[in-house]
């Protein structure tokens, strides 16, 4: 079981999401198809998917139904479980000395979010956290999982077939 961002997740949803990492849809798609091949699900923490449709605007909905269509994706709840998971490592943070729980540079808020997101995984029993997000991946890594970054998936295989550019004049 692995959990995507909503910095993952819109690559699915909108092929206009804008990224510096080349053919960063085709490597989504690409570790979806691997994902739901090997039969993996994929846990969206109900923060993250909020985040996704307040890129989605009025398309929500369309978000929603794509999301339910496939049987590899399933949404998790931020439950009394998660929120005791997240005030837990909030808290052994701020014990290490981040006064915020997290990077100094950072909002107090995001970092409640991101630990949110990290704690629904950690309940879920997640082996994985994909996001383009470096604090979210640290905390993912601090909770004892892998982090994967956009930049990390790879590409998928080239096509075997790939057709030759002809110029017709060249066929006589």
């Amino acid at each position: 079981m692995v959990v995507f961002d909503a910095s993952i997740l819109l690559f699915f949803f909108d092929k206009n999401t804008p990224s510096s990492v080349p053919r960063a849809k085709e490597r989504v798609e690409h570790l979806i198809d691997t994902l739901s091949d090997t039969g993996e699900k994929i846990v969206i923490p109900t923060p993250a998917l909020s985040e996704s449709l307040i890129y989605a605007g009025p398309t929500g909905p369309e978000y929603l139904a794509i999301l339910h269509k496939q049987a590899c994706f399933r949404v998790a709840p931020f439950d009394e479980r998660a929120a005791v998971e997240a005030a837990a490592r909030t808290w052994q943070a701020r014990q290490r000395g981040q006064k915020k729980g997290g990077n100094p540079e950072v909002s107090k808020t995001k970092i409640k979010f991101d630990r949110q997101i990290v704690a629904v995984a950690a309940v879920e029993g997640a082996s994985a956290v994909y996001s383009d997000d470096e604090e979210l991946c640290g905390y993912a890594r601090e909770a004892g999982m892998e982090a994967y970054r956009l930049a990390d998936l790879p590409l998928p295989p080239e096509d075997p077939q790939a057709s030759l550019p002809l110029d017709p004049s060249d066929a006589r």
